[in-house]
């Protein structure tokens, strides 16, 4: 068993560990550092629940091993809310639309959602929403009520003149 030690920042403290050259980026958030809130779906990159931001963009975490993220900053969805409990605004805005049912996608939704507007993303219709949210998949939601959300963490965004990634 090849391994290697990494030190990589999520959510904003520095860790270091020595990990498995194949162990996945998701598998190591999961098991060697407790952040279950990055969960695992496909595992082939389809579903989107693995997402994350590195270095500030959405990438899936079934998709990359832990030992290329070495060096890089990772926000999971662990990391966005304020230190006092107070939701991210993607989390506020979501919740208000009531968005989900069961959750399990809820966490990759978030990310993906967080690095659109880090990107400076503004999707103006739902149609266009619908295609930035295209790599996350919903299996009981109907998709509705998320782009709901996403339209009013759009609006709230705006009229604050944030990217929705501040906490």
């Amino acid at each position: 068993m090849t391994t290697r030690t990494i030190t990589v920042t999520v959510n904003g403290r520095t860790r270091s560990a020595t990990v498995e050259a194949r162990k996945t980026l998701a598998d190591f958030l999961r098991e060697d550092l407790g952040l279950t809130g990055t969960h695992l779906g496909c595992e082939h990159g389809v579903c989107g629940a693995c997402t994350i931001l590195v270095d500030g963009a959405a990438a899936r975490s079934c998709l990359q091993l832990a030992v290329q993220a070495d060096g890089h900053e990772i926000t999971t969805v662990e990391g966005i809310a304020a230190e006092d409990g107070t939701l991210h605004p993607v989390q506020q805005a979501l919740h208000e639309s009531h968005a989900f049912q069961c959750g399990f996608c809820t966490p990759g939704f978030v990310m993906s959602i967080c690095g659109m507007l880090a990107e400076g993303t503004r999707p103006c219709t739902r149609a266009e929403i619908r295609e930035e949210l295209s790599g996350n998949i919903c299996r009981c939601s109907g998709y509705q009520t998320i782009i709901d959300g996403v339209e009013k963490v759009l609006a709230d965004t705006a009229d604050a003149g944030a990217t929705g990634t501040e906490r």
